[in-house]
Protein backbone atom coordinates (compact mmCIF):
# COMPACT_ATOMS: atom_id res chain seq x y z
CA UNK A 1 0.00 0.00 0.00
CA UNK A 2 3.11 2.73 -0.59
CA UNK A 3 1.25 6.01 -1.93
CA UNK A 4 4.98 7.71 -3.05
CA UNK A 5 4.13 10.08 -5.05
CA UNK A 6 0.63 10.02 -4.47
CA UNK A 7 -1.46 13.13 -3.51
CA UNK A 8 -4.59 13.18 -1.26
CA UNK A 9 -7.30 15.37 -0.07
CA UNK A 10 -9.18 14.14 2.91
CA UNK A 11 -12.02 16.37 4.09
CA UNK A 12 -12.71 17.02 7.91
CA UNK A 13 -9.52 15.65 8.65
CA UNK A 14 -9.06 17.86 12.20
CA UNK A 15 -10.19 14.86 14.14
CA UNK A 16 -11.38 11.40 14.37
CA UNK A 17 -11.79 9.43 10.90
CA UNK A 18 -10.41 12.08 9.32
CA UNK A 19 -7.55 12.90 11.52
CA UNK A 20 -6.56 9.02 11.14
CA UNK A 21 -6.89 8.94 7.56
CA UNK A 22 -4.65 12.12 7.08
CA UNK A 23 -2.30 10.64 8.91
CA UNK A 24 -1.97 6.69 7.54
CA UNK A 25 -1.95 8.25 4.39
CA UNK A 26 0.88 10.38 4.98
CA UNK A 27 3.15 7.64 6.65
CA UNK A 28 2.19 5.68 3.87
CA UNK A 29 3.83 8.45 1.53
CA UNK A 30 0.86 10.74 0.09
CA UNK A 31 1.58 14.62 0.19
CA UNK A 32 -1.98 15.51 2.52
CA UNK A 33 -4.47 18.23 2.44
CA UNK A 34 -5.57 18.65 5.67
CA UNK A 35 -8.92 20.04 5.13
CA UNK A 36 -11.29 21.63 8.39
CA UNK A 37 -13.92 23.64 8.79
CA UNK A 38 -13.83 25.30 12.29
CA UNK A 39 -10.93 23.58 14.36
CA UNK A 40 -7.76 25.47 13.18
CA UNK A 41 -5.41 24.16 16.06
CA UNK A 42 -6.67 20.28 15.87
CA UNK A 43 -6.13 20.36 11.72
CA UNK A 44 -2.52 22.55 12.86
CA UNK A 45 -1.95 19.27 14.88
CA UNK A 46 -2.42 16.43 12.51
CA UNK A 47 -0.57 18.49 10.01
CA UNK A 48 2.44 19.09 12.95
CA UNK A 49 2.14 14.83 13.32
CA UNK A 50 3.00 14.79 9.78
CA UNK A 51 5.58 16.82 9.06
CA UNK A 52 7.08 15.32 11.95
CA UNK A 53 6.95 11.77 10.48
CA UNK A 54 8.74 13.90 7.69
CA UNK A 55 5.46 14.05 5.52
CA UNK A 56 4.00 16.69 3.11
CA UNK A 57 1.00 18.34 4.16
CA UNK A 58 -1.07 21.22 3.72
CA UNK A 59 -3.60 22.52 6.14
CA UNK A 60 -6.88 24.06 4.37
CA UNK A 61 -9.98 25.84 6.01
CA UNK A 62 -12.87 25.70 3.59
CA UNK A 63 -16.52 24.43 4.34
CA UNK A 64 -17.45 21.97 1.53
CA UNK A 65 -20.55 22.31 1.03
CA UNK A 66 -20.31 25.62 -0.49
CA UNK A 67 -19.20 24.98 -4.04
CA UNK A 68 -16.72 27.99 -4.35
CA UNK A 69 -15.26 26.48 -0.85
CA UNK A 70 -14.58 23.07 -2.24
CA UNK A 71 -13.37 24.49 -5.58
CA UNK A 72 -10.83 26.80 -3.98
CA UNK A 73 -9.90 23.66 -2.00
CA UNK A 74 -8.94 21.23 -4.86
CA UNK A 75 -7.03 24.33 -6.69
CA UNK A 76 -5.00 24.77 -3.52
CA UNK A 77 -3.91 21.40 -3.56
CA UNK A 78 -3.03 20.97 -7.61
CA UNK A 79 -1.16 24.76 -6.70
CA UNK A 80 0.67 22.83 -4.07
CA UNK A 81 1.40 19.45 -4.57
CA UNK A 82 0.81 19.55 -8.56
CA UNK A 83 -2.17 17.06 -9.01
CA UNK A 84 -5.20 15.33 -6.76
CA UNK A 85 -4.37 11.58 -6.84
CA UNK A 86 -7.09 10.61 -3.95
CA UNK A 87 -10.03 12.48 -2.80
CA UNK A 88 -11.44 11.15 0.81
CA UNK A 89 -15.09 12.93 1.30
CA UNK A 90 -15.43 12.13 5.21
CA UNK A 91 -16.53 15.97 6.28
CA UNK A 92 -19.87 15.49 8.17
CA UNK A 93 -21.78 16.34 11.40
CA UNK A 94 -24.93 15.05 12.94
CA UNK A 95 -27.66 17.39 14.38
CA UNK A 96 -30.05 14.43 15.75
CA UNK A 97 -33.71 14.64 16.56
CA UNK A 98 -36.92 13.18 15.85
CA UNK A 99 -38.18 14.26 12.31
CA UNK A 100 -41.62 15.52 14.30
CA UNK A 101 -38.73 17.95 16.05
CA UNK A 102 -36.24 18.20 13.34
CA UNK A 103 -35.82 22.04 12.01
CA UNK A 104 -35.35 22.35 8.02
CA UNK A 105 -32.18 23.78 8.42
CA UNK A 106 -30.86 21.01 10.84
CA UNK A 107 -31.67 18.87 7.63
CA UNK A 108 -30.38 21.05 5.57
CA UNK A 109 -26.93 21.31 7.46
CA UNK A 110 -26.24 17.85 7.72
CA UNK A 111 -27.05 16.99 3.85
CA UNK A 112 -25.30 19.67 2.78
CA UNK A 113 -21.87 18.37 5.02
CA UNK A 114 -21.86 15.17 4.22
CA UNK A 115 -23.93 14.70 0.65
CA UNK A 116 -23.47 17.89 -1.16
CA UNK A 117 -20.06 18.27 0.05
CA UNK A 118 -19.10 14.85 -1.74
CA UNK A 119 -20.14 15.78 -4.33
CA UNK A 120 -18.85 19.59 -4.62
CA UNK A 121 -15.55 17.84 -4.45
CA UNK A 122 -15.81 15.02 -6.47
CA UNK A 123 -17.08 17.84 -9.04
CA UNK A 124 -13.66 19.29 -8.83
CA UNK A 125 -10.79 17.10 -8.05
CA UNK A 126 -12.23 14.62 -10.67
CA UNK A 127 -11.52 16.35 -13.62
CA UNK A 128 -7.73 16.55 -12.76
CA UNK A 129 -8.18 12.42 -11.93
CA UNK A 130 -10.03 12.43 -15.51
CA UNK A 131 -7.13 13.88 -17.36
CA UNK A 132 -4.70 11.91 -15.84
CA UNK A 133 -6.46 8.91 -15.94
CA UNK A 134 -5.89 7.70 -12.56
CA UNK A 135 -7.96 8.37 -9.33
CA UNK A 136 -9.38 6.92 -5.86
CA UNK A 137 -11.95 8.08 -4.52
CA UNK A 138 -13.45 6.90 -1.26
CA UNK A 139 -16.58 8.68 0.34
CA UNK A 140 -17.05 7.79 4.13
CA UNK A 141 -20.51 6.63 4.61
CA UNK A 142 -21.93 5.16 7.98
CA UNK A 143 -24.04 1.90 8.88
CA UNK A 144 -26.61 4.31 9.64
CA UNK A 145 -27.03 5.10 5.84
CA UNK A 146 -27.59 1.02 5.61
CA UNK A 147 -29.82 0.39 7.91
CA UNK A 148 -31.36 3.79 9.16
CA UNK A 149 -31.08 4.65 12.78
CA UNK A 150 -34.23 6.66 14.84
CA UNK A 151 -33.15 9.85 15.66
CA UNK A 152 -30.84 10.55 12.42
CA UNK A 153 -33.12 10.83 9.51
CA UNK A 154 -31.26 13.28 8.57
CA UNK A 155 -27.61 11.52 8.85
CA UNK A 156 -29.55 8.22 7.61
CA UNK A 157 -30.53 10.36 4.38
CA UNK A 158 -27.43 11.93 3.79
CA UNK A 159 -24.53 8.62 4.63
CA UNK A 160 -27.54 6.78 2.17
CA UNK A 161 -26.81 9.22 -0.22
CA UNK A 162 -23.42 8.93 -0.34
CA UNK A 163 -23.34 4.47 -1.11
CA UNK A 164 -25.69 5.91 -4.28
CA UNK A 165 -23.16 8.69 -5.10
CA UNK A 166 -20.07 5.75 -5.20
CA UNK A 167 -22.03 3.46 -7.21
CA UNK A 168 -23.01 6.51 -10.27
CA UNK A 169 -19.79 7.87 -9.73
CA UNK A 170 -17.93 4.59 -9.84
CA UNK A 171 -20.00 3.95 -13.57
CA UNK A 172 -19.21 7.23 -14.62
CA UNK A 173 -15.84 7.75 -14.00
CA UNK A 174 -14.46 3.91 -14.14
CA UNK A 175 -13.21 3.90 -18.08
CA UNK A 176 -10.38 6.78 -16.74
CA UNK A 177 -9.37 4.44 -14.08
CA UNK A 178 -10.92 6.08 -11.27
CA UNK A 179 -12.13 4.14 -8.46
CA UNK A 180 -15.02 5.31 -6.34
CA UNK A 181 -15.70 3.21 -3.52
CA UNK A 182 -17.98 4.12 0.04
CA UNK A 183 -16.54 3.04 3.72
CA UNK A 184 -19.24 2.46 6.15
CA UNK A 185 -18.06 2.21 9.47
CA UNK A 186 -20.24 1.30 12.68
CA UNK A 187 -19.23 2.65 16.39
CA UNK A 188 -16.10 4.40 16.51
CA UNK A 189 -14.15 5.57 18.99
CA UNK A 190 -14.29 9.23 18.64
CA UNK A 191 -15.11 12.47 20.72
CA UNK A 192 -18.24 11.53 19.31
CA UNK A 193 -18.60 8.41 21.22
CA UNK A 194 -16.69 9.17 24.15
CA UNK A 195 -19.05 11.60 25.41
CA UNK A 196 -22.08 9.63 25.18
CA UNK A 197 -23.05 8.12 29.47
CA UNK A 198 -21.83 4.23 29.76
CA UNK A 199 -25.24 2.90 29.80
CA UNK A 200 -25.50 4.28 26.30
CA UNK A 201 -22.14 2.73 25.47
CA UNK A 202 -22.92 -0.42 26.85
CA UNK A 203 -26.23 -0.39 25.19
CA UNK A 204 -24.87 0.19 21.87
CA UNK A 205 -22.20 -2.96 22.37
CA UNK A 206 -25.11 -5.15 22.55
CA UNK A 207 -25.58 -4.66 18.72
CA UNK A 208 -21.55 -5.55 17.92
CA UNK A 209 -20.80 -9.39 17.93
CA UNK A 210 -17.11 -8.61 18.81
CA UNK A 211 -17.76 -6.63 22.02
CA UNK A 212 -15.86 -3.04 21.58
CA UNK A 213 -15.92 0.14 19.67
CA UNK A 214 -13.65 0.15 16.36
CA UNK A 215 -10.29 2.14 16.29
CA UNK A 216 -9.92 5.37 13.75
CA UNK A 217 -6.90 3.94 12.71
CA UNK A 218 -8.84 0.21 11.50
CA UNK A 219 -10.97 2.79 9.49
CA UNK A 220 -8.07 4.93 8.51
CA UNK A 221 -5.94 1.37 7.33
CA UNK A 222 -8.78 0.38 4.92
CA UNK A 223 -8.90 3.60 3.38
CA UNK A 224 -5.65 3.64 2.92
CA UNK A 225 -5.55 0.08 0.74
CA UNK A 226 -8.34 1.27 -1.16
CA UNK A 227 -6.08 4.77 -1.94
CA UNK A 228 -3.32 2.36 -3.15
CA UNK A 229 -2.93 0.90 -6.68
CA UNK A 230 -3.32 -2.65 -5.18
CA UNK A 231 -7.27 -2.10 -4.73
CA UNK A 232 -7.72 -0.72 -8.48
CA UNK A 233 -10.02 -3.59 -9.22
CA UNK A 234 -12.33 -2.99 -6.32
CA UNK A 235 -15.03 0.16 -7.02
CA UNK A 236 -18.60 0.80 -6.25
CA UNK A 237 -18.49 -0.80 -3.78
CA UNK A 238 -19.54 0.03 0.26
CA UNK A 239 -17.24 -2.06 2.63
CA UNK A 240 -18.82 -2.28 6.73
CA UNK A 241 -16.53 -2.32 9.11
CA UNK A 242 -18.22 -2.54 12.38
CA UNK A 243 -17.48 -5.47 14.39
CA UNK A 244 -20.17 -8.07 12.51
CA UNK A 245 -23.07 -5.46 13.60
CA UNK A 246 -24.57 -5.28 10.04
CA UNK A 247 -24.45 -9.08 8.78
CA UNK A 248 -26.05 -9.20 5.06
Amino acid sequence: MVLNGRVAIVTGASRGIGRAIAISLAQKGAAVLVNYAGRADAAAEVAEVIRGAGGRVLVYQADVADPKGAEAMVKAAQAEFGKVDILVNNAGITRDNLIFRMKDEDWDAVLGASLKGAFNCIKVAARGMFKNHYGRIINISSVAGLTGNSGQANYSAAKAGLIGLTKAMAKELGSRNITVNAIAPGFIDTEMTAGLPEGVKENMLTQVPLKRFGRPEEVAELAAYLASDVAGYITGQTITIDGGMVCV
